[in-house]
């Protein structure tokens, strides 16, 4: 395999910010490599060979300042010399002695304009640590108390939990679950203590916070808000039915009417279990995406178009080459690195032009999902788009992993668009993402007190939409898009 084809293939499969990375790595390192920073996009030109050479600007280094010097001077014109003039007379240190003490004292402030930038007034969210590592300066522990303190935020998983579980080794193995004595021991505090300090720093704020598990985050919660002993009493001896909604056995095993339960539930479920929740680093519902290619409909054609925002647009700096190139002793240097830099400039644009090829070849075999939504995607795999545009299928793969394509549909991962086949009664077979779809909205439609179970979704896919499927399969699509089961979907207040 050629180095050129290793570094197209290589540029192929990053995304795009990798690829703007990429190449802002390459001009750093090439001195022959130059980008559209202060130029306009050039058109392509021909070397002596016959070679594209893309993007090779006309004008280059001192002649571009030249110019440049040029068409400023002509536009000042005999004012700039007026100008320099009055400059040159001037006693910059008396005038600037003049303005200090000239310099009005400030007044309040009268409106928006006055104000500063509102990227000075911006701060950095507080996260669950440092807002306990606050907590923790405020308090009055002792000096022990404190290193035993920060070995427990130390050990805080993403939810607020206190997570001291072996980790896994590189040979496979795992070390020893810690436990909070031996914390304490290392931080130099009597293992005694430690539940005392623990149980303390549980009641901080939010409430919660460092506990071991799920049951007791809930206990401290129910405690420090005076919650009823039979909310109490559920959350420590019946989580596992509360998960279930099994309130009947809940009831029978306390010997209180159901409908109590019904109302300590209520209380409970106010209750929160997840600490940090309010204190997340990132916002798992919202990622901002720059999709590589825009599909857009002129007509009644659809056209595909390449997103090069922000992608910087390479050229060889001719000038600063041929000037490189009158030293011999370079000349091997700069000869290798001309070489790599268009190597480079014909990747990229192979690149552009591959994931063009792919994407008009998705909408072509996908057109109803472009004209009517999700739930006409057909099947497809890799295979037939390799096919339709002559390439080997590690290289469809290549090209639709982290690419990304805005269609009037939504913004769409490539990958996306590739699906397995469902078979359908007396019709033409469905796609699998179009079968979860399908399940979504039969599960949003459900009695809420009377959720469906997977048997019964499977009879209304086959009734409904002539859906062939097994039962299992309906778990397994309900799982990937995040929905629970129908036993924890019910719902009775």
């Amino acid at each position: 395999m050629t180095p050129q084809l290793q570094q197209a293939i290589r540029l192929l499969q990053l995304s795009r910010l990798e690829l703007i990375e990429e190449i802002r790595k390459e001009c750093d390192a090439n001195p022959v490599l130059a980008d559209e920073e202060f130029e306009p996009r050039p058109r392509s030109n021909t070397d002596s060979s016959g070679a594209e050479v893309i993007g090779t600007a006309p004008e280059q280094g001192e002649a571009r300042i030249d110019r440049l010097d040029e068409r400023r001077r002509a536009e000042t014109g005999s004012a700039e010399k007026t100008d320099t003039k009055q400059v040159n007379e001037i006693d910059w240190e008396q005038f600037l002695e003049n303005r200090t003490l000239q310099q009005p004292l400030p007044a309040s402030r009268g409106g928006f304009e006055e104000l500063p930038p509102i990227e000075q007034n911006l701060t950095k969210a507080a996260s669950l640590v440092d807002h306990l590592r606050w907590q923790l300066q405020m308090s009055d522990f002792t000096e022990s108390e404190k290193r035993f303190a920060e070995l427990i935020l130390g050990n805080l998983d993403d939810n607020g939990f206190l997570d001291l579980k072996g980790v896994e080794r590189p040979d496979g193995t795992r070390t020893p679950d810690l436990t909070i004595e031996e914390l304490a021991e290392e931080a130099g505090l009597d293992p005694e203590d430690a539940p005392e300090v623990l149980r303390m720093m549980q009641e901080w704020d939010p409430v919660g916070v460092c506990s071991r598990d799920l049951r007791e985050c809930l206990l401290v919660q129910a405690e420090v808000f005076g919650s009823l002993d039979l909310d109490v009493t559920i959350i420590d001896k019946h989580l596992h039915n509360l998960e279930k909604h099994n309130y009947q056995a809940i009831a029978r095993d306390l010997k209180v009417p159901v409908e109590e339960v019904y109302e300590s539930v209520k209380e409970i479920q106010k209750l929160e279990s997840r600490p940090a929740r309010n204190f997340s680093e990132t916002d798992e519902k919202q990622i901002a995406i720059t999709p590589d290619v825009y599909v857009v409909k002129d007509s009644e054609k659809w056209v595909v178009t390449d997103n090069d925002r922000g992608v910087q647009r390479l050229y060889i700096n001719e000038a600063l080459t041929k000037q490189l190139l009158k030293d011999p002793s370079a000349k091997e240097f700069i000869g290798e690195k001309l070489r790599n830099a268009q190597w480079l400039i014909r990747a990229i644009e192979q690149r552009r032009k591959t994931i063009i090829r792919v994407t008009e070849c998705i909408v072509e075999k996908q057109r109803e999902f472009f004209e009517r939504g999700v739930a006409h995607l057909k099947p497809m795999i890799l295979r037939d788009v390799a096919e339709a545009v002559g390439m080997h299928e590690s290289t469809i793969s290549r090209v639709t992993t982290n690419k990304y394509v805005h269609t009037p549909q939504g913004l769409f991962e490539l990958k996306y668009f590739f699906n397995s086949s469902i078979r359908r009664v007396a019709e033409e077979d469905i796609a699998s993402e179009s079968v979860k779809q399908a399940i979504k909205k039969i599960i949003e439609g459900e009695d809420k007190q009377n959720p469906l179970s997977d048997q019964a979704i499977v009879e209304i896919l086959a009734k409904q939409d002539g859906i062939q499927i097994a039962r299992r399969t309906v778990a397994k699509y309900r799982e990937m898009l995040g929905i629970l089961a129908s036993s924890k979907r019910k719902k009775l207040f």
